[in-house]
């Protein structure tokens, strides 16, 4: 190592993760071993060797699956976060146990083949252009390469001889490395499995991972829509389904007069939430017959145009409003007292 780097900088929290991380695989592999005795046919037991070699890959697969869901979960919930801290952890344990599963698959299939067991391991099974009989173990290989160059480039060393982003490139092929070993069980369950259950549970976890991604990058998304209409001017009231049919949420800007912004159905309004009769908290009343009533007095306005009805003549100011992912945007500036302004409708773009 460089001068000014450690192999790992160990610390009580970094001691206790990693005992915590040994043991659940150590609990992971046991379970898996006594289930594939107990659940063997009767007169069918397989060899202990193809247990090892079933329940290192499972243990594998599961690991990078957790490594996976750890990163969109971290970004739905703070709880997450000390498990990202020690990621490269888990990226390491779950590279030495799928050495181990590859390890064994080519010595007790492939040692004693009359050619190398690496080539045996790419030659033994010629039919690439077959889809039904793909060789599954080159996809497994595969993938153990990308998980060896990313475990070779987990230390901060490399970080900063590569350079951020670099760095971070290399380490985002570890979803083409998922990619391939899912392809690789799938293959290999449709090959040589009499059931399809590990199949679908390989199936479900992709699908878990997908989808805690694409919830993640949408509540991104959103919140990058919020922060730059934020800067153009435009305040977050929140989500659009939040708000209370009839009823209002009262925003507060960081200068100026508060606004409470109304739900009618679909459509959403803003208004100044002070009453013109005596600065009453329109945002605490409620829409009755199609305007605002104020709780203090029954003061009442449109909320299209803070309007009173005829024959009464108060009007307040409008607040511009617009839906974007979901949630409520309201521009600080306030309209002239009166001015008729579109309602938001949920639902619609934004």
């Amino acid at each position: 190592m460089a001068a000014g780097f450690s192999l790992v900088g160990w610390n009580p929290f970094k001691r206790a993760y990693d005992a915590v991380l040994l043991a659940g695989l150590v609990l992971f592999l046991a379970a898996h071993l006594g289930a594939g005795f107990l659940m063997a046919p009767a007169g069918q037991h397989p060899s202990e060797i193809q247990l090892v070699i079933r329940a290192s890959g499972a243990a594998a697969f599961s690991l990078l699956t957790i490594i996976l869901c750890l990163g969109p979960l971290a970004r739905l919930t703070p709880r997450a976060l000390p498990l990202v801290y020690n990621r490269r952890h888990m990226g390491v344990a779950c590279f030495l146990i799928a050495l181990i599963h590859g390890a064994l698959v080519i010595l007790w299939y492939h040692g004693f083949s009359q050619f190398n067991a690496f080539v045996s391991l790419l030659v033994s099974n010629p039919r690439y252009d077959s889809p039904g009989g793909f060789p599954f173990e080159s996809l497994g290989m595969a993938g153990l390469l990308i998980l060896f160059v990313m475990a070779a480039t987990s230390h901060d060393f490399w970080n900063a001889v590569l350079g951020p982003r670099l760095w971070k490139a290399v380490h985002m092929s570890v979803y083409a490395a998922y990619g391939l070993i899912i392809a690789h069980v799938m293959l290999g369950a449709a090959q040589g499995e009499k059931g399809l259950a590990q199949a679908a549970l390989v199936a479900g976890s992709a699908l878990l991972v997908a989808g805690l991604h694409i919830v993640a990058g949408r509540r991104e998304a959103a919140r990058d829509a919020a922060a730059a209409a934020e800067a153009e001017g435009w305040l977050d009231a929140g989500p659009a389904t939040a708000i209370p049919d009839g009823r209002a949420v009262i925003l507060v800007p960081p200068d100026g007069e508060r606004i409470a912004v109304f739900r009618e159905g679909a459509k959403i309004y803003a208004v100044a939430n002070a009453c013109r009769h005596q600065g009453g908290p329109l945002g605490e009343g409620r829409i009755l017959d199609g305007c605002i009533v104020c709780p203090w007095h029954g003061f009442q306005y449109r909320p299209e145009d803070g309007s009173s009805p005829p024959p009464h003549a108060e009007r307040i100011p409008t607040y511009p409003t617009r839906i974007i992912s979901g949630r409520v945007l309201v521009h600080r500036l306030a309209q002239s007292p009166g001015t008729l302004l579109a309602p938001s409708l949920i639902g619609e773009a934004g």
